[in-house]
């Protein structure tokens, strides 16, 4: 075939020097098939990774040993065959929190259940039994045994009451059904309010950016030192999907009610044995221009009786008494029985506390003996 008068015009512009190169090339093999071949199979070279990135890589490869994969079945009553079958209910996350082999996750993601398996990064699966729960604050313990003894991890845990805005933040679940998946982000608010399945708010709760999907509830909400700063509970999304807003139950929380769940198998709030009641409350602080929870009874043998709270009540002639009014416990402001709760658990058990009371419009405080 001729050379078409382009190519002629190109190999003539190659020149002399030009054409000694390229017949130095073809002598070398370099454009043979099977050099190219030769070169096409050899093993690209490493990309380094930054510090950051070697970071978050050995933080996911330490923490997913101690994060799960929960599934659950639920028990179905067939009305044709009247047989009762398991049939799947759900999926979820959890991770490790002691050597004896107790798991956490949420709430929510056993409620139905009649079983749940747990299935660790080594897709080791071990059915788990339950030990106990706590509604309010969505939060439920399992517990594994390994046949083969092989120890378990517990992930470390830090305290949620030091977090700051803005810090880094990394979420390890399954969501969607997704093995040990990694999101990172950052604490983008804290102290927000959540009602829980209760209808019981719960207070102190951190907000991340880090993408959480349906399947992460109840996996670890980890610092920048792998530590358990919160545990994934929700979401906030007209859509159903991650829209950069997640809550996670703050891990100082956690400490207080799991312990409990453990021991006791259920969660016992400290209490001051009173009755309260918002709905009532509201009626008489709106009459009063006050915020704050009336004291609308006291149990016998409380801590409240002990202090000599003082109840509201009806005299002889109808005509409501008001009792005490609480405005603060041990220094934080209550304006609900929900606040009432939620500062109540943050006292030690058995401590003495103070109590701001508002009493014949007199502001007093009163020790309490918890015990």
């Amino acid at each position: 075939m001729p050379l078409r008068p382009r190519t002629v015009v190109i190999l003539l512009a190659l020149g002399a020097g030009s054409s000694w190169a390229l017949q130095s090339i073809l002598q070398s093999g370099a454009l043979r098939p099977e050099a190219a071949l030769a070169q096409t199979d050899a093993p690209p070279s490493a990309t380094a990774l930054q510090p950051h990135e070697q970071h978050t890589v050995a933080l996911f490869e330490t923490a997913s040993r101690s994060v799960v994969n929960i599934n659950t079945l639920a028990r179905q009553h067939n009305p044709y065959s009247r047989r009762t079958v398991e049939v799947p209910a759900g999926s979820g996350s959890g991770f490790v929190w002691d050597a004896d082999g107790h798991v956490v996750t949420n709430f929510h993601v056993i409620r139905e259940a009649s079983s749940a398996t747990v299935t660790f990064n080594d897709q080791t699966e071990l059915t788990a039994t339950l030990v106990g729960v706590s509604p309010d604050h969505d939060l439920a313990v399992l517990k594994v045994e390994r046949p083969d003894a092989a120890p378990l991890t517990p992930l470390p845990r830090g305290h949620s009451d030091a977090l700051r805005v803005g810090q880094s933040v990394y979420a390890i679940g399954n969501p969607f059904g997704l093995d040990h998946t990694l999101t990172t982000g950052v604490v983008s608010a804290l102290d927000r309010e959540i009602q829980s399945l209760t209808g019981r708010t719960l207070d102190g709760v951190v907000q991340s950016d880090a993408a959480i999907n349906p399947g992460n509830s109840g996996g670890p909400l980890l610092d920048s030192s792998g530590q358990v700063i919160g545990v994934n509970t929700m979401i906030f999304s007209p859509s159903g999907a991650s829209a950069g807003v997640g809550f996670s139950i703050p891990i100082d929380t956690v400490q207080r009610v799991v312990p409990q769940l453990i021991k006791n198998r259920r969660y016992v709030r400290p209490t001051l044995g009173i009755h309260i009641n918002d709905r009532i409350s509201g009626a008489i602080l709106e009459r009063l221009g006050r915020t704050g929870v009336p004291v609308l009874g006291v149990e016998a043998d409380s801590p409240a009786k002990r202090a000599g709270l003082k109840p509201t009540f009806r005299d002889s002639l109808g005509d409501l008494i008001l009792g005490d009014v609480i405005l603060a416990v041990e220094g934080e402001v209550v304006e609900s029985a929900d606040d009432l709760l939620n500062a109540l658990e943050r006292t030690n058990a058995g401590a003495k506390i103070v109590v701001r009371l508002l009493r014949d419009d007199q502001e007093i405080d009163v020790q309490v003996d918890m015990r």
